[in-house]
């Protein structure tokens, strides 16, 4: 079901809802999918209070939540996506177009979310959608980033382990490194087959924020807290992907906390469009846990539908 609401002292936002949950995308900025929550529930995703209600002006706003973005991160990802949003339903599905990033001439780009939910259960698709309007081609990826609430824990998986054989010579994936990531910093925890980030508002590490990307074969990656579970798939796509082959990436500061998934780049034409879908879920009740026992016990089979309860 689908209804307009004020939401935040913004005037021009949208419910999305069904028995289990609901999202609430602005149309006002953005957009964003500013809350993912069960009903009646706390919202899993950050938001930015400062920014509460604000629109317009040239200065580029987080707002909070989930946003599509454009990698490689140079001027033109920060554009400030400030200004109404077009709003308009497909069968089940609601797009929200905002409108053309014109500022970078020659790289005009036009976005689009398309959200579907399921009718019942928590699980949400959307399709993040990229199209040059410009008139020489441009080499980009679609990049997803979803700002999660503070003082929970993003998971990580590693590529499959194994020891050392003929078949097992070249390497299996790539654990990427940004000039802040500090992997002694208290907020990770690397294991064999995970890597875990907790989100941290009192530092004890050299760097407010930490960061690092996989290429991770499961196509998956989750965030945790206090019992609830958010699951966010992407499919896993020949090609190259960014950041040294990168589809997924994690990221916090002493605000929040990001999880990100990235499609394979390419050189999109004048005209020509690219997609790249998540697939998002919502637990409630999970037992707490950190270690990688609790991941393979609690986490996995959620992640890839084997759970039995």
């Amino acid at each position: 079901m689908l209804e307009k609401i004020s939401y935040r002292q913004w005037n021009d936002a949208y419910r999305i809802w069904n028995d289990t949950v609901e999202l609430v995308v602005l149309a006002d900025v953005g957009p964003r999918v500013i809350r993912y929550a069960f009903i009646g529930g706390d919202n899993i995703f950050h938001e930015v209070s400062e920014d509460a209600g604000l629109v317009g002006g040239d200065q580029f706003r987080l707002y909070g939540g989930h946003r599509l973005w454009v990698w490689p991160e140079i001027d033109r990802t920060y554009f400030p996506d400030n200004r109404s949003v077009s709003v308009s339903q497909h069968g089940c599905s609601t797009c929200f177009t905002p409108p053309l990033e014109d500022k970078f001439s020659g790289t005009k780009l036009q976005k689009e979310f398309e959200i579907t939910l399921d009718d019942s259960d928590s699980c949400v698709t959307i399709t993040h959608r990229i199209t040059n309007r410009g008139d020489v081609a441009t080499d980009l990826a679609v990049w997803c980033p979803t700002i999660m609430r503070s003082g929970g824990r993003a998971i990580l998986p590693l590529p499959p382990r194994a020891a050392m054989d003929k078949d097992h010579y070249q390497s299996v994936g790539p654990l990427t490194l940004w000039s802040f990531t500090d992997l002694a910093d208290p907020r990770w925890i690397v294991g064999t087959e995970f890597i875990q980030l907790r989100q941290h508002s009192n530092l004890q590490g050299r760097f407010p924020e930490q960061m690092t990307g996989t290429y991770n074969p499961a196509g998956w990656a989750a965030y945790y807290s206090d019992g609830t579970l958010f699951l966010k798939r992407a499919a896993v796509l020949p090609g190259t992907y960014p950041d040294f082959g990168c589809n997924f990436e994690i990221f916090t500061n002493p605000d929040f906390l990001e999880l990100e998934t990235l499609s394979p780049s390419v050189q999109l034409a004048p005209g020509e469009s690219c997609c790249h879908a998540e697939i998002w879920s919502l637990f409630c009740n999970v037992p707490p846990g950190d270690t990688e026992d609790w991941i393979r016990s609690t986490v996995v089979p959620l992640a890839t539908g084997s759970d039995s309860s």
